[in-house]
């Protein structure tokens, strides 16, 4: 490993640490967010869980904006490009998420044949990929980020050839997935089933038959019940406590709730979330559902618009305090908020309330179903700022991702 990917190393480790560690390091608590950081110091993300074309209809991104946004996998980041913003700042404390945006927009600049760039981020399981990484990627990516894809991995294997075996596979969170997966199997029950319903009332009764009874297995009542088996989906001990909280019944209920939601609530033909929890991918064919980036008609545009982006390994608090007063449009929090103390939502929020432009507009999730700031924030802060409940309620019901309790959406200026 190059000096320079061990100090990208530290400065995710430290980000990570910042951002989670609350309690003391022997307490049971102080271990699990320990355990946490660990685990959420590699690849998590390989495709992001959040509803892109949500996102744009909150953020009504209009030709001068400036986005700040979590880049996380980095499909959204793209996807924003279609809704023609001046530019996007993308942030992210994991250096592995950049140097996976970074291998976006390097082939995007270099790949100018859409079935090319699709068999690579949409497919991601051919060789060819990787012949094609060396061929017109590698040259073009900075040195981090190529230091990142060619290091090797405890196979012995570098890192892009990742993309020969199902790049979705890979990751805090496809590993998870899979072992969801190979767990149901063991039980009885094989969530790939799912995909073969030709109507949503095919995807009730396939549900109830080979998902539902998952969750009354004595061995899954008591995974549930430990922070730690839910480190795939990118939950840190905080917000686990705040999604058990979520309801009368408990987190069994809960995450029960929500895969039900992903398979019952949205046609399959048109959620690709769907695909990639029951399938572990994308749908093979051509007019397969898949991020709006990696859409046919939107090709052209995004590798027009790429340059736009510009990545940043940051918290992005510590980003927006080297912006300009009233400098940004928009900002994408995720369900990065989950993570926080109230300090660390009040500083927070004050650089995002100084930096953003009259009318900006602020989206994010939380785990549970619930408002989050009220109360811990400031409310001379807050006053600044419209809580759009109806449309976030809206907006939220129309989320495919289906895993958050609830979508934000707050506006700049009381009039708003």
């Amino acid at each position: 490993m190059t000096q320079t990917i061990r100090a990208v190393k530290r400065t995710t480790n430290l980000g990570l640490t910042t951002a989670v560690h609350r309690s003391k390091p022997l307490s049971r608590a102080g271990m699990l967010e320990r355990m946490f950081t660990l685990a959420f110091s590699g690849l998590v993300y390989p495709q992001i869980w959040e509803d892109p074309v949500v996102d744009m209809e909150a953020l009504a991104l209009q030709p001068s904006d400036h986005l700040v946004a979590i880049a996380s996998g980095s499909c959204n980041i793209l996807s924003y490009l279609t809704a023609d913003p001046a530019r996007i700042s993308a942030i992210d404390l994991n250096g592995a998420h950049i140097a996976l945006g970074h291998l976006k927009l390097a082939a995007l600049a270099e790949i100018d044949d859409h079935t090319v760039f699709r068999r690579f981020f949409g497919q991601a399981q051919s060789k060819d990929n990787v012949a094609t990484y060396d061929r017109l990627i590698a040259p073009r990516l900075d040195a981090v980020s190529r230091a990142y894809w060619e290091g090797r991995n405890l196979t012995g294997r570098r890192r892009i050839e990742v993309f020969a075996r199902n790049f979705y596979r890979y990751g805090l969170l496809g590993r998870f997935i899979g072992t969801g997966h190979f767990l149901a199997r063991r039980l009885g029950f094989d969530p790939r089933v799912m995909l073969q319903a030709r109507t949503m009332e095919e995807q009730r009764a396939l549900f109830d038959r080979h998902l539902a009874p998952v969750f009354e297995k004595k061995l899954v009542r008591w995974l549930v019940r430990q922070p730690a088996s839910l480190y795939g989906l990118g939950i840190p001990p905080a917000q686990y406590k705040a999604l058990a909280a979520d309801g009368d019944a408990g987190i069994r209920a809960v995450l029960r709730h929500r895969l039900e939601r992903l398979a019952c609530g949205f046609d399959l033909k048109t959620n690709y979330f769907a695909w990639q929890a029951f399938g572990r991918g994308y749908g093979p064919e051509p007019d397969a559902a898949v991020p709006p980036y990696l859409e046919r008609s939107n090709f052209e545009t995004v590798r027009e618009r790429a340059g736009r982006v510009s990545y940043h390994q940051s918290a992005i608090t510590a980003f927006l305090e080297k912006q300009p007063a009233e400098s940004c449009n928009g900002f994408v929090l995720l369900d990065a908020q989950d993570w926080m103390n109230d300090a660390d939502l009040t500083a927070l929020w004050t650089q995002i309330t100084r930096s953003a432009a009259p009318g900006a507009r602020v989206i994010f999730r939380t785990a549970a179903d619930e408002r989050l700031l009220p109360g811990r924030v400031p409310e001379a802060i807050l006053s600044q700022w419209q809580y759009q409940e109806e449309r976030s309620r809206e907006l939220g019901a129309r989320d495919r991702s289906s895993i958050y309790g609830a979508f934000h959406l707050y506006v700049r200026g009381a009039g708003a």
